[in-house]
């Protein structure tokens, strides 16, 4: 990671450890297999950001440092919104659900404003409208920007991609 990306996101001041060590006991980690879903909205707008997973490591550093951590499962490993292309996202409210096993995170999304690894605001660009997908959002950045390996790998936004009809039994 840049030195001047990882100082923007260690601004936040950091919580009191022992709060979030009581916070993140009241998550439900255990349940799918200590991960849980984390929803992520842009905390002015409401808008959908992404969905993605904290483990209680990634959860903890969230509340430590004000910065969104997620924990990927692809690289079994942290992931720290942002290390990569400056898209960090500053978290203005935590919220659990009413079962203890999912994550609402209300974000300031920073950098280029791109939530998505494919480079739009949100990972939710496309609808599903007479029968294919259409990119209905418009891309924010070129995530090849960010050097060879960024991300999942990327496909190109298209304007739709044809939806097969599922086959029935009789």
């Amino acid at each position: 990671m840049h030195e001047s990306r990882r100082a923007q996101m260690e601004t936040q001041p950091a919580s009191q450890p022992a709060a979030s060590n009581r916070a993140a006991s009241q998550i439900d980690f255990e349940k799918a297999g200590g991960v849980v879903p984390v929803v992520t909205q842009d905390y002015q707008s409401g808008r959908l950001l992404m969905v993605a997973y904290m483990n209680r490591e990634a959860f903890e550093e969230t509340v430590k440092t004000g910065h969104a951590c997620y924990f990927s499962r692809s690289r079994n490993r942290l992931w720290r919104k942002g290390e990569e292309s400056g898209n960090y996202q500053t978290v203005h409210e935590i919220r659990i659900d009413c079962d203890n096993d999912t994550i609402l995170l209300s974000v300031e999304q920073h950098g280029d404003r791109a939530a998505c690894h494919e480079g739009f605001e949100s990972c939710f660009f496309r609808i599903f409208r007479d029968g294919a997908w259409h990119t209905v959002d418009t891309r924010r950045v070129d995530p090849a920007k960010y050097g060879p390996g960024y991300g999942h790998q990327t496909q190109p936004a298209r304007p739709s991609d044809p939806v097969k009809p599922a086959k029935t039994a009789h």
